[in-house]
């Protein structure tokens, strides 16, 4: 009888121990890591980052479709995503790298004037958000009642105009700051070659013409004395 209740001791303490063992074996399940791609709907590729890259980056000699300097050419949606470019991620992608780089000889763009800290962190903020091509775009974001030259003008010429007229690669035509814009606006170059009128050059050169608010803001902008404000 003590024999048997011995045995049945040692199996209920058998029975428990495994029981423990198991409970504390037991793992979490597997759960896998969060795409880090955050949807920006503010940001359009075709009116946003397409107009930087291509008045910047895809010139003659540089990252066209002619150069295709290092492998990269940057002239529209398909070649841009080929090369540098890894959606969600913007420390991986060397195109945004070399942007935000501030000297060497790895800082882009080469021979002309740095991106704006804004323009450079929108380049950023796409990349994470997947670097996609939202197709047509809203001009939502486009207000023509604001024109002044520092929120408005000056960052339409940097992001459609001075990656070609700055003051090392184009002195008599730079668009690269006020005096400059100014004596376009006074003398007619700026609304001439920016509407596409008869005896200017249609401008941006390597991309498609400005959005019409654009041109009206920059119009206001003008009718109204080309201030610095």
């Amino acid at each position: 009888m003590r024999r048997n209740s011995f045995v049945l001791m040692v199996l209920f303490f058998t029975i428990l121990s495994g029981g423990v063992l198991l409970h504390s074996c037991k793992h979490s399940p597997y759960v896998l890591p969060e795409d880090q791609r955050t949807n920006d709907p503010s940001i359009c590729f075709e009116r946003d980052i397409l107009p930087v890259l291509q008045s910047n980056c895809a010139k003659s000699g540089c990252h066209d479709a002619a150069s295709g300097e290092k492998g990269y050419v940057l002239d529209n949606y398909a070649n841009i995503m080929k090369k540098g470019i890894v959606p969600g991620n913007p420390a991986a992608s060397t195109i945004w790298q070399s942007l935000n780089y501030t000297t060497g000889e790895k800082a882009m763009p080469k021979d002309a004037p740095r991106l704006s800290d804004a323009t450079i962190d929108l380049i950023k903020r796409w990349i994470a958000a997947g670097a996609v091509d939202s197709g047509a775009c809203t001009t939502s974001a486009c207000d023509t009642t604001k024109f002044t030259y520092s929120s408005i003008v000056a960052p339409i010429m940097q992001s459609n105009c001075t990656g070609c007229h700055n003051a090392a690669s184009d002195p008599g035509g730079s668009l690269a700051d006020y005096n400059s814009v100014k004596e376009a606006a006074v003398n007619g170059r700026l609304i001439g070659d920016i509407e596409h009128l008869p005896g200017y050059n249609n401008m941006p050169k390597n991309g498609a013409k400005l959005q019409d608010c654009q041109i009206t803001q920059v119009k206001k902008w003008v009718a109204a004395g080309a201030l610095n404000n």
